[in-house]
């Protein structure tokens, strides 16, 4: 589902890097030549064995499981630390269930290729076609299933209805899709925008043009091909399988926390051991085949694991349901895994016939499941695989326009933005920075100790990090830039130039003085009565001057009780996955009509109160803060309106 790719460069010094030799001194001259460590059981074994354990208790992580196979065969699979830390249960690779999250989706997508093969769907026709409800025309060209693939069918984000702890009354999957269609932002296949929505109309796809239920189609068609006898998509879980269900935590010295639904089933629903996965990990690396049988041809699998999407150069790109994760040379496919409190990545080494699984049972302190995740898979192809990879360097004019061209601030393709929740690209813009020596930084891009990375240019538009492997990319068009990505960003996300009436640079401020001026304004009233009858002063204020001050004394505390309202509602909603439900629907028309009625009434209060100050005869202080209190409700209103807090609508 939702997930931050952290990385460890090979300078930094981390909690959960892992141990290796130290490196030899070498000169300039003679520059170390990287050696690939003996890829067997006992050596990998050995290596995970000194990393994985203390990670897990630095990083508060309760438990993991990692399975790495290799040449049609499962070279290793273990489990470490806890799947219920109470009863002191550890984790069995053959028994234990975790959630992988949207690596689910690699299964809807084999799915989707086993009916494209059959000539039952094609990837390339407008999805309208095997729907039994409309996907609305926008931009002049349809969504097909290869946009879906892709993540390009230009969805803005869904959020709503997407998880849930009650699993007594889960909503079907027809009714998730055909509640709200969500507003198409982007043209086809032009920006990536990651989507749960476009794989689980996907899935709907499969369940329609197949005759049967997704759950039974992926169990007959994968599962049961693969042995994967300890699998399912199902929710809740079926009894024989519910007792080895790994218990999910935010940290592990926390309390377990409700078994997770994900109503949108084929974006991320699958519980599966690792040795499960890696029976399908084995099945893709052999182009379909897991011992006699297959669950794809040959030329279906090669197909889905090569059609790749070049948007950028240089950097990884989606391909047909996986994306690129490549390293030293060497060709990865990929999928990571978010819910809430599982944490999954899963590489494919695709012509090296090499894999590696690993899957969390808990965030972890600060988010340490993302950094353990990818660190792992950093030092295992580092080590394993190693490879040489060259990189060429612009002149110092060249990268100093470059960067200075790239400053400024972006927002990520994978938002919402015809609802309220386009807000929360005020709270976490991306930013661009140049550096001194002419190498840029992306705010949102940092080292495991918290320091922003450096990117230095190496190509016309391609910088790479500086003391790493990572690479970002832009797209620029007429000298300006159209969108930016890189290899720590994912394919399925590009960052575009903030349009300058959202751009955070200017509204974040003036929010911040609007709500600040006004607050002033209230808590000076009551204060002012007070210094009033301590010292027996009469109020300098009289007939329409006392009305109208009055007024907007009123009518700030009711702007301030609406925002205040708001931001009950974002708390409420980022920490509680059942609140983003339908169930809230009721108290969001309520804050929408409060907001109808308060923020257009407060803005026309302090209009009438400014000119009532400068119409009578009160000082200048006073004339200057009726305008300032104006601008503060104009302010408030108009950001209400451009992000949707008026707007006669719930869905988001």
């Amino acid at each position: 589902m939702v997930g931050v790719i952290l990385a460890c460069s090979p300078e930094q010094t981390s909690d959960f890097a892992p141990p290796g030799p130290p490196a030899a001194r070498a000169s300039p001259a003679e520059p170390p030549i990287a050696t690939a460590a003996v890829l067997e059981r006992g050596n990998v074994e050995a290596w995970l064995d000194g990393y994985l354990p203390y990670a897990l208790q630095r990083g508060d992580v309760a438990g993991a499981v990692v399975v790495v196979v290799k040449n049609g065969e499962i070279l290793l699979q273990k489990g470490y630390g806890y799947a219920d830390v109470e009863a002191r249960i550890p984790v069995d690779p053959r028994v234990t269930l975790f959630r992988p999250g949207s690596v689910s989706k690699l299964f809807t997508w084999t799915a989707v290729m086993q009916l494209a093969e059959q000539r039952k769907l094609d990837l390339d026709r407008d999805v309208n076609q095997y729907l039994d409800f409309t996907i609305p025309p926008a931009f002049g060209a349809p969504v097909t299933l290869r946009n879906l693939m892709t993540h390009t069918p230009g969805f803005e984000e869904v959020n709503k209805n997407v998880f849930t702890s009650d699993s007594t009354g889960i909503m079907p999957l027809d009714a998730f899709l055909k509640g709200w269609v969500p507003t198409r932002i982007f043209p086809p296949g032009r920006v990536p925008a990651y989507s749960n929505y476009a794989t689980a109309l996907a899935g709907y796809i499969v369940q329609r043009v197949s005759g049967e239920p997704f759950e039974d189609y992926v169990e007959r068609h994968i599962f049961a091909p693969l042995g994967m006898k300890h699998s399912t998509f199902r929710q809740p879980l079926p009894a024989p399988l519910a007792a080895a269900m790994a218990k999910g935590y935010d940290v592990a010295s926390g309390e377990p926390k409700p078994f997770e639904v994900v109503i949108p089933g084929p974006a991320g629903s699958l519980s599966a051991t690792g040795e499960d996965m890696g029976r399908f990990m084995i099945a893709h690396l052999q182009d379909g085949r897991y011992g006699d049988r297959k669950i794809l041809q040959p030329e279906t699998a090669r197909r889905m694991h090569t059609s790749a999407l070049t948007i950028l150069p240089a950097v990884n790109r989606m391909v047909l349901g996986f994306y690129e994760t490549n390293r030293n040379g060497r060709r990865a496919i990929a999928h990571a895994g978010d819910t809430y409190l599982f944490h999954t990545d899963l590489h494919l080494f695709i012509n090296d016939g090499l894999g590696i699984y690993i899957s969390l049972n808990s965030a972890g302190k600060d988010g340490a499941s993302g950094a353990i995740r990818s660190a792992l898979f950093e030092q295992f192809a580092d080590r394993y695989l190693p490879g040489e990879e060259t990189a060429g360097r612009v002149d110092p004019e060249t990268a100093e326009a470059h960067a200075r061209l790239m400053a400024g601030t972006y927002e990520n393709s994978r938002r919402s933005e015809s609802n309220f929740f386009s807000v929360l690209s005020l709270l976490g813009p991306a930013e661009v920075t140049v550096n001194e020596d002419t190498t840029i930084s992306l705010g949102l891009l940092t080292g495991l100790g918290g320091e922003p990375k450096r990117w230095r240019e190496t190509a016309p538009f391609v910088w790479r990090e500086v003391n790493g492997k990572n690479v970002l990319s832009a797209q620029v068009e007429s000298g300006k830039v159209v969108m930016l990505s890189g290899d720590e960003v994912s394919p399925f996300m590009m960052f575009l130039p903030t349009p300058w009436w959202r751009s955070p640079v200017w509204l974040t401020p003036l929010v911040s003085s609007a709500i600040a001026a006004l607050l002033l304004s209230l808590l000076f009233w009551p204060i002012a009565a007070l210094v009033r009858r301590r010292y027996r002063a009469p109020s300098p204020l009289l007939g329409r001057d006392a009305a109208a001050h009055r007024r907007m004394h009123f009518a700030a505390a009711a702007v301030l009780i609406v925002l205040l309202a708001w931001g009950a509602s974002f708390m409420n909603m980022l920490s509680d996955i059942s609140a983003l439900s339908s169930e809230g629907d009721p108290w969001l028309w309520v804050l929408q009509l409060l907001s109808l009625v308060v923020l257009p009434s407060a803005a026309a209060v302090a209009l009438w109160h400014a000119w009532v100050m400068w119409s009578g005869k009160r000082r200048w202080p006073a004339r200057m803060w009726s305008v300032v209190l104006a601008l503060a409700c104009f302010t408030l209103l108009y950001v209400a309106l451009a992000f949707k807090f008026i707007a006669f609508d719930v869905n988001y």
